[in-house]
């Protein structure tokens, strides 16, 4: 998620490697499992000898338990356990929190959302912080969970302080009624074709550009677009020895290159991501394309509501799949119902939650079993779209990604500089060494 969730899973450290690996063909070739989880919960039953509990759970971006009625159903089922959920939007500025309150030992929640891009600096930097699940029962889900997303959030000595939510894997969500306004195709397939490659993306964006509805762009920001093709690759900031790459590599080049184009084309509407102006663009119709992992399918809905229905579709993405964003469950240290907060998130992460959580809000699952039992999913909201399969093929295509502690921060500096580019017209060169400068003074 992104997701502010932004947003790919990783494989924790191995021989010495600094980084982590996320999903993709092991993903959904792990499907064979036949484990599904517990997906009643009891083992909550026995939280506090029945009194009454209050969990927290403090989250940033959408993670849609509550909009998919997780939360109630829970606690119809232990009616002793009551939820309350706490959400940051934007995942940087909940990061930021939750460090202080992690130095400072107080204000913690009983559970933690981490962000994949943070999952490296909590197994290799911050483990004395947060629960090691496996004496709590952990270990036995193993199997049930995607190989990669499993290892990601596991230390070098085999503690592991996370449960897989969902994942991030790439499509683009567009607006089938501005399309239609500006004279371009509609049908899914087609556009997929049209778009097969991003300077195919690109061209389309400017025949969409010459005749655009008024005040309407082809995507949102340069920065998503840069965050969605380095989504396709397998090594970005960092290789898997853990050497900061991301100002020698290619793959980031092209993905900055093909930003600023975007902007230097004026296909872009300017907007900073998760500002309120770019909450109200998704239904104002500011934009008509935006890349779209699977956990931007909840957020859309949510701010284009209802009157977005049947407005909005989705395609395979341009240039191949790829993934951004997916997200754990941890527990942080000195907890007062550590063994309530396992049962819930181990009730939440379970094939039958994490399957109507794609079903009602996309959020791809990272469940094996939950992964098989969504390949058939459409979504009326998004024009009846194969969302099952769009996705589920993008999961399996996806390359394994290589990832550092410092992720999120690298991708930040660099996507502010792009800001720079697209708001001020400031040269892609100067740009390019503000945010190196940016990652320096990040990572100190």
């Amino acid at each position: 998620m992104p997701n502010v969730r932004a947003a790919g899973v990783t494989a924790r450290r191995i021989c010495a490697r600094a980084a982590a690996v996320v999903l993709a063909g092991a993903l959904l070739a792990a499907c064979g499992s036949s484990s599904s989880g517990n997906s009643s919960g009891d083992s909550a039953d026995g939280a506090a000898g029945g009194g009454k509990v209050t969990l927290t759970i403090d989250l940033f971006g959408t993670f849609g338990y509550k909009e998919a009625g997780l939360y109630d159903e829970y606690h119809k089922l232990h009616p002793n356990i009551t939820i309350k959920e706490s959400d940051t939007e934007n995942e940087a500025d909940y990061w930021k929190a939750l460090q202080t309150r992690l130095a400072g030992g107080g204000g913690l929640a009983d559970i933690q959302g981490i962000e994949v891009g943070r999952i490296a600096a909590v197994t290799q930097q911050q483990s004395d912080k947060f629960e090691d699940l496996g004496p709590l029962g952990a270990t036995a889900l193993k199997s049930q969970f995607a190989p990669a997303k499993w290892a990601a959030a596991t230390t070098s000595d085999g503690r592991t302080l996370g449960l897989g939510t969902d994942i991030g894997p790439e499509a683009i969500c567009y607006r089938s009624d501005l399309l239609k306004q500006a004279g371009l195709p509609t049908d899914r397939d087609t556009l997929a074709k049209q778009w097969s490659t991003w300077d195919g993306y690109l061209a389309l964006g400017r025949q969409y550009a010459a005749k655009a509805p008024a005040k309407s762009h082809w995507t949102d920001s340069v920065a998503s677009l840069y965050t969605v093709m380095n989504g396709q690759q397998k090594e970005r900031y960092y290789d898997d020895s853990g050497k900061l790459v991301y100002d020698t590599n290619p793959a980031v080049k092209t993905s900055w290159d093909t930003a600023v184009q975007a902007a230097h084309d004026g296909l872009s509407a300017k907007l900073a991501e998760w500002s309120p102006a770019w909450n109200q663009a998704f239904a104002g119709g500011s934009f008509a394309t935006i890349a779209c992992p699977a956990w931007m399918l909840g957020y859309i809905k949510g701010q284009a509501g209802d009157a977005g229905k049947g407005k909005w579709d989705v395609a395979t993405l341009p240039g191949g799949a790829g993934n951004w964003g997916g997200s754990y469950l941890a527990l942080p240290k000195g907890g007062k119902h550590t063994k309530e907060a396992y049962a819930l998130i181990q009730w939440l992460t379970a094939k039958d939650q994490e399957a109507k959580l794609f079903t009602k809000q996309g959020s791809f699952p990272s469940n094996v079993g939950a992964i098989a039992a969504v390949q058939n999913v459409t979504d009326p909201y998004f024009g009846n779209a194969p969302i099952g399969k769009i996705f589920g093929t993008a999961a399996q295509q996806a390359p394994v990604q290589i990832l550092g502690v410092n992720d999120n921060d690298v991708n930040t500096q660099i996507t502010n500089a792009l800001g720079e580019v697209e708001q001020k017209g400031t040269s892609a060169q100067t740009a390019w060494s503000h945010a190196q400068k940016g990652v320096k003074n990040a990572l100190g």
